[in-house]
């Protein structure tokens, strides 16, 4: 941890953390005036609390809610919310209804769409009325195989609009794992388009769509967009232009009004280690979280410019989307983010005059390496807030982004994950930002870290759980008739509190957060527990190795660490770099920090949404056989840890 400050907000006076504070102050009587007393009235006064965010953002509605929830039940019970609410999902996020810019969609094509307020909630509704007109009602399943563009925008709207339930992937998933997904919902629609571009070449996207729409019989209707060229649909049963679709479509307002549970989006775990499961998210869970996030945490308001670099495979993309509901004008990309050059997405931010910022914590680190400076080469001057999410931002990021990048910005850290479509902790406009910490635990969330006899700790490492009920909690998972998969993925680890699988130190003294990795690839040697993100740190100071993965081995006497490291294009691995890796780990951390093996390979496995695969390899190494699974970018990456295991 660190208690080394790098910005601090200019006047807090002005944000919406501290006007939300004002509001509840004058609302109930209270003299809050920080924000960890507010943080404990939203996690102790939970039905007050959650009615002061629906009252402050103003959630639209056509009948009220007559409870917020049954504080009396536990949180593996999973509390329905705002009781007797009939709301739109759609409908608040297409509350501005005026000329402004609501989206500006580009990618590697010259093909620009910009959208104002008015013309996006006019698309939307058209849309939604040809969706009625296939059939589509509440309940039923909207699937897209698509880019990041505003046609999907679109149709993830127009979907909420008419009650059904969006789905997405990106035109980078394969065959596989676009059926071992859409195969369990059974979509009725599925939106795709013809090609894409991607680092300078395009790509086929018909060729693949025709075995995804033979393994999906449910599928009645295929809407292509004409992205590149003009598609032929006479190999498409049932194929239609999205530009026809809409047109078809009357502009009807006609939101259907549903319970605050009712199902919006379905998400995907990793499927790192099986069949990805469903994860179905609620409209208003979904809308509340994020109004909560967007609007108060990041005082994101009309006249902000959004943007986050992310595929509609990931749930980044739902994070995006809600930005509307704040005002705020979306910035959509889809291709390659370094092509042709390391500069691309900073010059996106300087020509669209970007305000808010979102990437990877890898794609800072990459940035970084490649020695490119944003902040000389770049008018960045719009820019108020970075988030980075992923995987742990390092403490020398913080340092680049405000040494290389801009030094008057909010870096904001975030970690929550698809398991919640939102955040645990994360950025707050009226506190300060510390290195190498995220800034706070949200609002709503009685996030606790936890050691292995269930006690509560800070300043050291425990595995993060929460331990009351909040309102973006998963409404179910789809085909889990009796709900054990569900139980058995955030509440049998450890009863009575939701275990998330993290594993972070939590700072009393600043309030921040610093992650560790995931509990599950926690390292363990001797029964001393740490978490890989501490060695990954300490690894950024040795340019001769490209990227690396810690994985604890079982052995016949118990865990070690293994170290693995791939080394940068013409570097060599030998025993100097070993004893000079050893050397620094044991001094910046401990003894018990140093992997008993550390040695070369040739590639890391990552995640389709960029995250290390360490379960897979522990797996590998300690002598289980892994399938290879759909989510992987790399799978061909795991031969080489099965050809390592006989020399280990």
């Amino acid at each position: 941890m660190s208690d080394s400050l790098l910005w601090k907000p200019k006047d807090v006076h002005s944000t919406a953390m501290y006007q939300f504070m004002k509001f509840v102050n004058n609302k109930h009587g209270y003299k809050f005036t920080s924000y960890p007393e507010l943080h404990k009235y939203s996690i102790t006064s939970i039905t007050s609390f959650w009615a002061d965010i629906w009252e402050y953002c103003g959630v639209i509605h056509s009948k009220p809610y007559t409870k917020v929830v049954d504080e009396s039940l536990p949180i593996y019970d999973i509390p329905k919310w705002f009781h007797g609410a009939r709301i739109n999902y759609a409908e608040n996020l297409l509350k501005r209804t005026d000329n402004e810019i609501a989206i500006i969609a580009t990618s590697e094509t010259d093909r620009v769409v910009k959208l104002s307020f008015a013309e996006l909630r006019r698309s939307v509704l058209k849309c939604a009325n040809s969706l009625r007109k296939s059939g589509i009602k509440k309940g039923d399943r909207v699937a897209g195989f698509v880019p990041n563009c505003a046609e999907a925008v679109i149709f993830m709207l127009a979907s909420a609009a008419v009650g059904a339930i969006w789905s997405s992937t990106s035109p980078d998933f394969g065959e596989k794992a676009n059926k071992d997904r859409f195969k369990q919902i059974e979509p009725r629609i599925l939106l795709s388009v013809e090609s894409v571009k991607y680092g300078g070449k395009t790509h086929d996207i018909l060729a693949k769509l025709h075995p995804i729409i033979a393994g999906l019989p449910t599928v009645e209707k295929v809407v292509i967009i004409s992205n590149i060229f003009k598609p032929n649909l006479s190999q498409i049963k049932r194929g239609v232009l999205f530009s026809e679709f809409v047109a078809a479509g009357v502009e009807e307002e006609n939101f259907e009004q549903v319970p605050f549970e009712h199902p919006a989006v379905i998400l995907y775990s990793s499927g790192t280690t099986g069949v990805p499961k469903c994860i179905v998210h609620s409209q208003g869970g979904m809308l509340i979280q994020h109004m909560k996030e967007h609007i108060i945490h990041g005082s994101m308001k009309p006249g902000d410019r959004y943007f986050y670099y992310t595929t509609t495979g990931w749930m980044m993309w739902n994070y995006l989307i809600s930005g509307l509901v704040a005002g705020a004008t979306l910035i959509l990309y889809d291709g390659n983010p370094v092509y042709p050059h390391i500069s691309h997405l900073w010059k996106l931010a300087e020509k669209y005059k970007i305000t808010i910022f979102g990437t990877s914590a890898k794609f800072i680190q990459n940035v970084e390496e490649a020695n490119y400076y944003p902040g000389q080469d770049c008018d960045l001057s719009s820019i108020h807030s970075i988030y980075s999410t992923g995987s742990s931002l390092k403490p020398n990021s913080y340092d680049f982004i405000y040494k290389k990048i801009k030094s008057d910005v909010l870096v904001g850290s975030i970690t929550g994950g698809t398991d919640i479509v939102s955040l645990f902790a994360g950025h707050n406009t009226a506190l300060p930002v510390y290195r190498g910490e995220i800034q706070c635990i949200t609002l709503g969330m009685a996030v606790e870290a936890w050691d292995d006899s269930g006690k509560s700790v800070v300043d050291t490492p425990g595995d993060l759980v929460c331990t009351k009920p909040f309102p973006v909690m998963p409404v179910f998972f789809w085909n889990d008739k009796d709900g054990s998969k569900y139980q058995a993925a955030y509440f049998n680890q450890i009863r009575g509190v939701w275990y998330h699988g993290d594993y972070l130190i939590i700072n009393s003294k600043t309030g921040g957060v610093l992650m560790l990795g995931r509990s599950d690839g926690t390292l363990n040697p001797a029964g001393v527990r740490f978490g890989s993100a501490e060695l990954y740190n300490i690894l950024t100071a040795f340019p001769d190795v490209e990227d690396s993965l810690a994985v604890g081995q079982q052995t016949a006497d118990g865990e070690r660490v293994v170290l693995f490291l791939k080394m940068a294009p013409g570097k060599a691995f030998n025993k100097k770099l070993v004893d000079s890796i050893k050397l620094k780990i044991k001094t910046m951390l401990s003894a018990r920090h140093v992997p008993a093996v550390i040695m070369p390979i040739g590639d890391i496995p990552y995640t389709l949404t960029g995250k290390k695969v360490e379960i897979a390899v522990k797996k590998i190494i300690s002598g289980e056989k892994v399938e290879p699974s759909s989510s992987l970018a790399n799978p061909e990456s795991l031969k080489h840890y099965y050809a390592i295991k006989s020399k280990m």
